[in-house]
C-alpha cells in the first residue's frame, strides 16, 4: 500500500518542497495553504513530480473544521503515515523587540505556531497509532538562542519543541521529530529582513534530502536539524544531525 502523508503550509518553501520529494519517492500526499491559487499552482507542481495521488484543500489550519477536513482526505487515501507541521508565523515585519511586541501578535503567533499544530496532531494520532506513523514538526534555532527581534516567534517555537518533547514520551509507538531546517531562502526569512539580500541562503529544495532520510529511516524521535554541505563545497545532498534533546 503506497504511504500517505499530510503537509501543513505547501503551496511555497519548504512545504512544497519536501511534499515534490516526496511525491518523487511514491507517497501519496494531502497539502493545504490558506492562498488557493498557490495551492492549485503548487498542487500542479507535486503531482508531476510523481505518481501518487494529490488532494489539495485550502484552508487554515487553525479552523478544526478545515483539520477535519484535511484529515479525513488523509486517511481516505490510506496508509496515513505523516504529518509534517510547516505551516505557521513569523508574526510582525520588522521583527518587533519584546518591550513592543503586541499581545494580540503573541496570540496569533502562538496559536499559528503552537496551538494548530497540536490540533492537526490529535486529529492525527488515532490513524498514525494504527499505522506506527511519524510527526515532523517544523522549529528553528530561534526557539534554543536568542535573537533580537525573534522573541515572539522563537517563544512559538520553543513551545512547538516541548509539545513534541511530551509527545514522544507520550506517544512512544508513533515517531515524533522536531526539525530545524536552518536558515533558507524563501519568503518567510525574507519577511524577517525586509529589505536584505538574502540570495546567498541556499534554497529550501537543499534540506529536502535530509528531510526525506529522517522520514525514511525512522529513527529515534527527538530533535534533528538538516545542514546543507553543499553550502560548504561538498557535493553531498544534505546531512541530518540529531541536535538537542
Amino acid at each position: 500500500m503506497r504511504r500517505t502523508a499530510l503537509i501543513t503550509g505547501a503551496s511555497r518553501g519548504l512545504g512544497r518542497a519536501l511534499a515534490e520529494g516526496l511525491a518523487h519517492e511514491g507517497w501519496n500526499l494531502v497539502v493545504d495553504a490558506r492562498d488557493a491559487a498557490a495551492l492549485d499552482e503548487a498542487r500542479a507542481a507535486v503531482d508531476a513530480a510523481g505518481p501518487g495521488s494529490v488532494v489539495a484543500l485550502s484552508g487554515d489550519v487553525a479552523d478544526p473544521v478545515h483539520v477535519a477536513a484535511l484529515v479525513g482526505a488523509a486517511a481516505a487515501e490510506g496508509g496515513f503515515d505523516l504529518v509534517v507541521n510547516n505551516a505557521g508565523t513569523l508574526g510582525p515585519s520588522p521583527l518587533p523587540r519584546l518591550a513592543s511586541l503586541r499581545a494580540t501578535d503573541l496570540d496569533d503567533i502562538l496559536r499559528a505556531n503552537v496551538v494548530a499544530p497540536l490540533q492537526v496532531i490529535q486529529a492525527a494520532l488515532p490513524h498514525l497509532r494504527r499505522t506506527r506513523g511519524a510527526i515532523l514538526n517544523i522549529t528553528s534555532d530561534a526557539a534554543v538562542e536568542g535573537y533580537e527581534g525573534w522573541g515572539g516567534y522563537g517563544a512559538s517555537k520553543a513551545a512547538l519543541e516541548q509539545v513534541s518533547r511530551v509527545l514522544a514520551v507520550e506517544e512512544p509507538e508513533v515517531r515524533t521529530y522536531w526539525v530545524d531546517p536552518g536558515d533558507m531562502r524563501t519568503r518567510m526569512h525574507q519577511e524577517a529582513f525586509p529589505g536584505e539580500d538574502i540570495s546567498d541562503r541556499p534554497p529550501p529544495q537543499s534540506r529536502v534530502p535530509g528531510l526525506v532520510r529522517l522520514i525514511e529511516q525512522r529513527p529515534a524521535s527527538g530533535r534533528y536539524r538538516v545542514d546543507d554541505p553543499a553550502a560548504e563545497g561538498e557535493t553531498a545532498d544534505g546531512e541530518l544531525v540529531e541536535g538537542r534533546r
